[in-house]
C-alpha cells in the first residue's frame, strides 16, 4: 500500500504503526507464556499472522490473544490450514478436511458477536476419527466397511463442548481401523508417518492426533485412550498426553461409555497448560449418563503451577507382556529416576500389582464384544454382512475370537475390571504416584504393527508397545505420558506416571513441574 501524502497521511501510517506494534507486543507476549522463549525467534508478519508466529503460540496463549484483540481466530485458522497444506502430505495427519464448516462457524460467531469469547477462542481443532462426530461431517473409524456413513445428526458432548468454548473444528485426525493397533496405518487412509523420521510410526490409536501436535499443524488436539492410545503416540511424537480417570469425559450423547469404561477421551499437547486447560472444558457429568465424577477442588488449569510437594513414587519397570526394555527406554528411564530424586521425590521399586492374563483376558472380551456390536449394526443398516474387502485381517481375527466370548464371559471380564481397579487404589494408599516406561520398545518402523497382516505375525510384534498402558484402562485411573529424552537415532521416548482415580490434578502439578526442569517445547521435528 502507497503512504499517502501530507500531514494526515503521515498521522494515519503512525497510528498504523502503532496498532502494530501493539500486536507484536501482544503476540510476543502469549509466545513467553507458552514458553516459546525456547524457540527461535521469528519476525512478525506486517499483516495476517506468519507460520513463525503460529508455531510459537500454544492453545493457551492463541486463546488468550483472541480474547485480547492482538490476533483473530480467522487468521489462526487461516495459518492452520496453510500449516496443514504445507506439512500433512508428508506425515498423513489430517485424513478429512471441514474447512467450510470452519468458516461457517466463525461466520455465525461473529454475527452473534461471539467471535472474542470463550476458553479455546478462536483455537484449531482436529477431531480424531474415531467414535466422534461432527454434526453434518461422517465418521469412518478407520475402516472401509464405514467409509460411506452418513453425515452425523449431532456432534458429540466433548467436541460441542469444545466449540462451545470456542474452539474451532477444521477436519479429523487418522487412526487405524476401529482403533485396534498401536500403530496409525489402515487400508482406508493408509500410513500415518513419525514427523521425527518419517520411516517410523506415530503409535496409535491416536497417532493422527500426536503426529499433528508434532508437525506443528495445531497446539494441541482430540484423542481418545483404550488401552494406551493416547499415552503411547504421545510417546513416539515428543508431545504430551493424558488419559484422564474413567468417566471424567463425557463419550454421549447416547453413548456413556466406551470399553466398559477403559476408553477415555481427552487430548494431545505441546505444553501441559494446553492440556489441563482442554480437560477443564471438556470434563463433567453429561444429560443422561449414570457415571460421574465428584467437582474439581480447582481447575485443572491452576494444578500446573502448584508444587506437587515430595512424592512417593513406585517404580515399575517390569512389562506386562515379558517384553525388554530397549536399551535407550532402559537409559531415559534411569535419568528420569535420578531428576526425580533430585526433586525432592521418594522412590521404591515395585513388582507388577496385577496378573497380565486378568487384565489381557478381561480388556480382549470387551473389546471384541464392542466391535463385534458395531459390526453387527453397520450389517443390518447395509443389509449385507461384511466381507473380506470390508475389514483388514487383524480385525476379522478378533471379531471371530468375540464370537465365543458368552454372557459369563462378558460379565466375568466386567469384575475383572473391579478386581484390577482396587488392586491398583490399594498400591495407591502407599505410593502417590506410579512412574513406568509407556512402552518396552522404540517407535517400530511402519508395517510392523498394522492389522492387515495375520494374526500372528501381528501378535508377536505387538508385546513391545503394549507392555505398560492396559492397567490404567482396565483400571480407570488417570495416566499421562511425559516427553523424557531421546534414543540415539533421535526418536522421541516418554515416561508413564499414573497416579489414585480422580488424581488428575497431581499428575499435572508434577507435569508441570517436569515441563520446567526439563522443557521439550524448543525441540521441533523437521518436517
Amino acid at each position: 500500500m502507497e503512504k499517502a501524502d501530507g500531514p494526515q497521511g503521515q498521522q494515519q501510517i503512525e497510528a498504523g504503526d502503532g496498532l502494530q506494534l501493539q500486536r507484536r507486543q501482544l503476540l510476543k507476549a502469549g509466545a513467553v507464556l507458552a514458553g516459546a522463549s525456547l524457540l527461535p525467534r521469528f519476525g512478525f508478519a506486517a499483516s495476517g499472522l506468519s507460520q513463525g508466529e503460529y508455531l510459537e503460540l500454544d492453545a493457551t496463549a492463541m486463546a488468550e490473544q483472541v480474547r485480547r484483540g492482538a490476533i483473530s481466530a480467522e487468521e489462526l485458522l487461516a495459518a492452520a490450514l496453510a500449516r496443514c497444506d504445507a506439512v500433512n502430505p508428508k506425515v498423513n495427519a489430517v485424513i478429512m478436511r471441514h474447512d467450510d464448516y470452519a468458516r461457517r462457524l466463525l461466520a455465525t460467531r461473529s454475527g452473534q458477536g461471539l467471535a472474542r469469547e470463550g476458553a479455546l477462542a478462536g483455537v484449531p481443532m482436529l477431531l480424531k476419527d474415531l467414535n466422534t462426530y461432527l454434526a453434518g461431517t461422517p465418521t469412518t473409524n478407520g475402516s472401509r466397511f464405514f467409509k460411506d456413513g452418513p453425515p452425523a445428526q449431532h456432534s458429540s458432548t466433548l467436541a460441542a463442548r469444545y466449540e462451545a468454548a470456542g474452539a474451532v473444528t477444521f477436519g479429523k485426525t487418522a487412526v487405524p481401523e476401529f482403533g485396534l493397533t498401536t500403530t496409525t496405518e489402515s487400508l482406508l487412509w493408509g500410513q500415518t508417518r513419525n514427523p521425527w523420521n518419517l520411516a517410523h510410526s506415530v503409535g496409535g490409536s491416536s497417532g493422527g492426533a500426536a503426529a499433528a501436535v508434532a508437525a506443528g499443524i495445531i497446539p494441541a488436539a482430540h484423542a481418545t485412550d483404550g488401552g494406551g492410545s493416547i499415552r503411547i503416540p504421545a510417546s513416539y511424537c515428543g508431545v504430551f498426553g493424558l488419559k484422564p480417570s474413567r468417566y471424567r469425559t463425557p463419550s454421549g450423547p447416547g453413548r456413556f461409555e466406551g470399553w466398559f469404561g477403559a476408553s477415555a477421551a481427552h487430548a494431545v499437547s505441546r505444553s501441559v497448560r494446553d492440556s489441563a486447560l482442554l480437560l477443564d472444558v471438556g470434563q463433567g457429568h453429561e444429560p443422561g449418563s449414570p457415571y460421574w465424577l465428584p467437582p474439581l477442588e480447582r481447575p485443572f488449569v491452576d494444578e500446573v503451577g502448584r508444587d506437587p510437594g515430595k512424592l512417593r513414587v513406585a517404580l515399575l519397570d517390569q512389562s506386562l507382556t515379558g517384553a525388554t526394555l530397549d536399551a535407550d527406554i532402559r537409559r531415559v528411564l534411569d535419568e528420569t529416576v535420578k531428576l526425580l530424586l533430585s526433586l525432592g521425590h521418594e522412590i521404591e521399586q515395585i513388582a507388577q500389582p496385577v496378573q497380565p492374563q486378568q487384565v489381557f483376558g478381561a480388556h480382549g472380551s470387551v473389546i471384541g464384544t464392542s466391535l463385534l456390536t458395531a459390526i453387527r449394526d453397520r450389517e443390518q443398516l447395509l443389509g449385507r454382512s461384511a466381507g473380506e474387502d470390508d475389514l483388514e485381517q487383524v480385525t476379522r481375527k478378533v471379531l471371530e475370537r468375540a464370537q465365543g466370548v458368552t454372557g459369563e464371559g462378558l460379565f466375568r471380564a466386567r469384575r475383572s475390571f473391579e478386581e484390577v481397579s482396587l488392586a491398583m487404589e490399594t498400591l495407591f494408599e502407599r505410593f502417590d504416584v506410579i512412574l513406568s516406561p509407556v512402552t518396552a520398545t522404540l517407535t517400530p518402523q511402519l508395517g510392523k504393527l498394522r492389522l492387515s497382516q495375520p494374526w500372528e505375525d501381528y501378535a508377536a510384534a505387538a508385546t513391545g508397545s503394549a507392555a505398560f498402558t492396559v492397567v490404567a484402562n482396565v483400571s480407570g485411573q488417570p495416566a499421562m505420558s511425559v516427553p523424557s529424552g531421546w534414543s540415539e537415532s533421535g526418536l522421541p521416548v516418554g515416561m508413564m506416571y499414573t497416579a489414585r482415580l480422580g488424581g488428575e490434578g497431581l499428575l499435572y502439578r508434577l507435569a508441570g513441574q517436569l515441563e520446567r526442569e526439563r522443557p521439550w517445547q524448543g525441540r521441533r521435528a523437521a518436517v
